[in-house]
């Protein structure tokens, strides 16, 4: 017997033009957003000679890797990305243990006290770093923390806590209750539910919540320069302000390169976190 072949749907043209444009639209936006990268790229394996020229070329004419060499020899970037990168991986991990636990209860629990709290996390964001950071500094003058890499952190999580908050809270919702009152059945305790059950399927908020604090904390200069005084303990943006001299001129070659070197572990990490951001979690969650 012959198979029936359901004929296929053509495309009109009017659909084949608009899918066109969108594509169109996309790469045009990718384009955008590289463009800035491509020119640093570019920018860090020029000489100095060309870096000022009036009329610049994306590609480099006489290609050269002093830029990279001068970056790393009269900074001490490696000691810098080192510290950035112990003051955000401990931000991150501390404001996700933090936030999980306080998303779950102002998403389950119904109160006053937790309608004042969402107000509140929303009116926090409206605060300039300004204001926040005389408080910030005496607070940690007082308790002795304000030449440490954790002083620095407990700023990093306080400021990211409210984002944490709101976004986690909003992932707790979307996970139906039968799991819970499932599990609760089975004689688990309410810790035991939101480690076991919750928090597996916040994989996504959780993710996306980590990269939210991880690169803020990466790329933060004004808290740290207020706060860190000693220089074996400059993070990396306080180390590339240094390529600016005091007359306000920058030595671009050397700033592209240590620039460039500084999105590295940003781009890492974001490659090794952002499967779990489509990861479908409550697929087969709950049986019918």
């Amino acid at each position: 017997m012959s198979r029936l072949r359901s004929p296929k749907r053509k495309r009109s043209p009017k659909r084949k033009a608009a899918r066109f444009l969108q594509y169109l639209a996309l790469v045009g936006y990718l384009a955008f957003l590289s463009f800035p990268l491509l020119w640093m790229l570019s920018t860090s394996f020029k000489t100095p000679r060309e870096v000022v020229e009036l009329h610049p070329s994306l590609i480099p004419r006489d290609p050269t890797l002093d830029n990279y060499t001068t970056a790393f020899t009269q900074q001490h970037l490696a000691r810098a990305a080192w510290n950035s990168l112990q003051v955000s991986v401990g931000a991150a991990v501390l404001t996700v243990v933090i936030a999980l636990p306080a998303a779950y209860a102002l998403a389950r629990v119904r109160s006053k006290v937790n309608t004042v709290a969402t107000a509140w996390i929303l009116l926090s964001q409206l605060f300039p770093f300004i204001l926040l950071v005389i408080p910030l500094f005496i607070i940690l003058k007082g308790a002795g923390l304000t030449n440490s890499l954790f002083g620095l952190v407990l700023v990093y999580v306080t400021w990211s806590l409210p984002f944490a908050l709101w976004m986690l809270q909003g992932f707790v919702r979307g996970i139906p209750r039968e799991l819970e009152e499932a599990a609760a059945m089975d004689g688990a305790s309410k810790f035991q539910t939101l480690v076991r059950i919750v928090a597996p399927l916040l994989a996504p908020g959780v993710v996306a919540v980590t990269l939210f604090a991880f690169i803020s904390s990466w790329n933060e200069f004004f808290f740290a320069l207020v706060l860190l005084k000693r220089p074996e303990l400059a993070t990396l943006p306080l180390e590339l302000a240094k390529f600016v001299g005091i007359e306000g001129i920058a030595r671009l070659g050397p700033l592209a390169a240590g620039s460039l070197m500084a999105t590295i572990p940003s781009l890492i990490f974001f490659a090794f976190l952002q499967r779990r951001l489509t990861s479908g979690g409550l697929a087969g969650a709950v049986k019918g």
